[in-house]
């Protein structure tokens, strides 16, 4: 270290030029490192600042240590809140697997496939024997003649299912147009996540990871047969409907939780015996029992439970958002972080109040729809440094 080091302004253009030499030099590390190497010869004046302001702006740092800026969380959509309404009225889909089954002496893959209602938390599963659009179409059919007809279905668009091969990605994101067509038949309103977005259907995600762990810890690593696995589907599917909603006292005094079953068959879970009535008034009274678990639901829900949805446990600052023409990188999990495509936003999508969520970004001759939450700012670029990701799909 200099015993009289040169004192330089920070925001002199010298003072820059040599920060970011260093910075280079030493293949971008973090501000401590690079500041420790510049006193030795210079005396920055508040320079720590200075090191972290040229860090936020610098290219290689960006692309290295940058983070999405995550928009400030949304209100619950109306999907959410269909209150008063019957279970899977606003529905959501996605599949999970592929699990292997015993079909004579060989192997064979069967997907799982559930159905979520997004208000009551009501949970429908069912097995497919393939993963293509007739076997979808089947499983919903069946969904129809059990639950009733939806008045919208959300899904994701296929290529963030999480724990799913490839072939399902690509099987299901096929399917789309169809799908499509078959529920316009229905008069089913059927609404599309942006890709890459699973945050986007939390709701139906996490209810997956619920049956994921329950079919591990029976099944470990067997291969059961197609019916064994149907029936244990089944099974799972009751003990989630029999999970309370919100919190469960621990004081006598209070009212027990309401649960999905009681919306599904008119008792908290499928365990407890059905009540029996007299001859002579069993349709009167049976009429005034379920009338009364239904009444009892949506008050204990809109009472207890639904004030609960309305905490943001993140996402709680508002962000500066993203502006047509800024170049970003697309956050791939699946890609190591030095082959993240780089792109150009040329269009802004704004959600329903008004904030923006989501964008479509240009990658050489090619535009990806992505959530801003997948997207990390970089300082400007040229055209040459902005195209390294052409070849790879984000």
């Amino acid at each position: 270290m200099e015993i009289h080091p040169i004192v330089l302004d920070p925001s002199h253009v010298v003072t820059k030029l040599l920060i970011k030499d260093m910075d280079e030099r030493l293949l971008h590390p973090g501000p401590d490192r690079v500041f420790a190497e510049t006193r030795r010869q210079y005396w920055v004046l508040r320079g720590r600042q200075a090191v972290k302001h040229h860090q936020r702006t610098c290219t290689g740092c960006r692309k290295w240590k940058g983070k999405p800026v995550i928009p400030i969380m949304a209100d619950l959509p109306s999907a959410r809140l269909r209150l008063l309404k019957p279970p899977f009225f606003s529905t959501g889909v996605d599949c999970f697997g592929p699990y292997t089954v015993k079909v004579g002496r060989r192997s064979d893959k069967r997907w799982g496939v559930i159905f979520k209602c997004l208000t009551t938390r009501c949970v429908h599963l069912d097995l497919l024997n393939s993963i293509d659009t007739d076997a979808f179409l089947l499983a919903l059919r069946r969904f129809i003649a059990r639950r009733g007809i939806p008045f919208e279905i959300l899904s994701d668009q296929g290529t963030n299912f999480r724990g799913a091969a490839r072939e399902l990605e690509e099987a299901f994101a096929g399917m789309m147009p169809q799908l499509q067509e078959e529920l316009a038949k229905k008069q089913i309103k059927f609404r599309f996540n942006p890709p890459a977005s699973p945050h986007f259907g939390g709701a139906w995600e996490r209810e997956i990871q619920s049956v994921k762990k329950a079919l591990q810890v029976v099944i470990g690593t067997q291969s059961l047969q197609g019916e064994v696995l149907l029936t244990l589907l089944v099974e799972v599917e009751g003990i989630l409907n029999a999970k309370p909603l919100g919190y469960v006292s621990s004081d006598l005094a209070d009212p027990d939780p309401v649960t999905p079953s009681m919306l599904l068959m008119g008792r908290r879970d499928a365990s407890l015996q059905q009540v029996s009535y007299a001859t002579d008034t069993l349709s009167k009274r049976r009429w005034r029992h379920c009338q009364m678990m239904v009444d009892h639901f949506w008050v204990q829900f809109i009472r207890s439970y639904l004030p609960s949805l309305q905490v943001r446990q993140k996402w709680r600052k508002h962000t500066d958002g993203l502006l047509q023409g800024t170049v970003v990188m697309i956050v791939d999990p699946q890609l190591p972080r030095a082959h993240w495509p780089v792109g150009k936003v040329v269009k802004l999508k704004a959600s329903a109040d008004g904030c923006i969520r989501s964008a479509e970004v240009q990658v050489g001759d090619r535009t990806y729809l992505r959530p801003v939450a997948r997207l990390v700012q970089l300082p400007a670029l040229s055209d040459d440094d902005a195209d390294p990701g052409t070849s790879a799909t984000p």
